[in-house]
């Protein structure tokens, strides 16, 4: 039987919400593992349980060393199983020590994407705002405003990016009739069609969609894409919701353009920097709605990550075809 090691680490999640009992248990039944979750200096002090370990099992706050230290650690190690999103700061260091690296992204995608749909789904009745009017004891205005919005029927919805996340707000949306754009180079048309949605420029997204969500990958050479020329032209009652990186807005033209036009609404789950750097316009704004980066996986939805990830070990151990690994050329598409 193979030997599995579970790495933690310093992190605002605990380990123990990805790494539970019932996991640990499962995982125990395909691999000799000793149920502890290790941190670095842990490690460093159980060379023995490091060193034998072939596979070994990371989270958020899993620690970044250098591909030397990874493979100095676990000298037997043959794959990395990241419970956790994105892996752009993991990925130098275990593709470089020869390990497989594989992510549980695909479980990080689910909240994220259900999360997205519920603020479209409402966006598009002017929901935000609204409730806001009606808090500030202005009733008519709210109710005037909310009727400037088309509502879920025939709507356009426009998407930024169609990796993992954005395929999956695709596929929720498919309950709706909304009619959905997708900006992103690397979809060929005809996986586009096949989904069931329209390829189409920024510049088409934002002049013609009620709502835009952004999932664009992380990549440094896209940091700034989403600027004023794109947010100008947004619709009068427009919604441009963030759940992907902050860096990717210029936060300047996004402020401009909800300071120019009310009746637009911003939705932030991130910023850059995050926060937001004190006295930005952003906290003051009436139609910018800050949220502190909740998103992706919380509470019990973190140990779907775990599950993820156990269940394509469990595919290699029985030598089928794994859903989540994640090879160097792919790191560019990837958020």
């Amino acid at each position: 039987m193979v030997r599995s090691i579970l790495w933690g680490g310093e992190s605002w999640l605990n380990p123990h919400m990805i790494f539970t009992s019932r996991f640990i248990e499962e995982l125990g039944q395909l691999t000799e593992n000793d149920g502890k979750v290790y941190t670095l200096e842990e490690l460093r002090k159980h060379p023995v349980a490091a060193g034998e370990a072939q596979i070994v099992f990371g989270c958020w706050g899993t620690p970044q060393i250098t591909p030397e230290e990874m493979r100095e650690l676990f000298p037997k190690g043959e794959m990395f199983l990241f419970c956790g999103g994105t892996v752009q700061n993991y990925a130098d260091m275990i593709l470089g020590a020869g390990m497989r690296l594989f992510s549980g992204w695909g479980a990080n995608a689910v909240p994220v994407a259900e999360y997205t749909v519920a603020q479209i789904l409402l966006a598009n009745k002017g929901y935000f705002q609204a409730a806001r009017l009606v808090k500030e004891q202005d009733r008519a205005a709210a109710k005037s405003y909310s009727h400037s919005f088309p509502g879920n029927y025939r709507t356009r919805v426009g998407l930024l990016g169609a990796g993992m996340i954005g395929k999956k707000v695709i596929s929720l949306l498919k309950s709706y009739d909304l009619e959905i754009l997708v900006y992103d180079p690397f979809l060929p048309r005809e996986k586009a069609e096949e989904m069931g949605v329209a390829l189409a420029s920024l510049e088409e997204i934002f002049s013609e969609c009620q709502v835009i969500s952004n999932h664009l990958a992380n990549k440094k050479e896209i940091e700034g894409i989403l600027n004023y020329g794109l947010f100008s032209r947004m619709k009068p009652n427009a919604t441009f919701i963030n759940t992907g990186r902050g860096a990717q807005v210029t936060e300047g033209d996004l402020i401009r353009a909800m300071e120019e036009e009310p009746g637009r609404t911003a939705l932030l789950d991130v910023t850059w920097p995050e926060p937001p750097a004190k006295g930005s316009p952003l906290y003051t704004l009436p139609n910018v709605f800050l949220t502190p980066h909740i998103a992706g996986s919380q509470a019990a939805e973190c140990e779907r990550l775990a599950y993820y990830m156990l269940d394509d070990l469990k595919r290699l151990l029985a030598g089928e075809t794994p859903e989540f690994e994640v090879k160097a050329e792919q790191l560019g598409r990837l958020a």
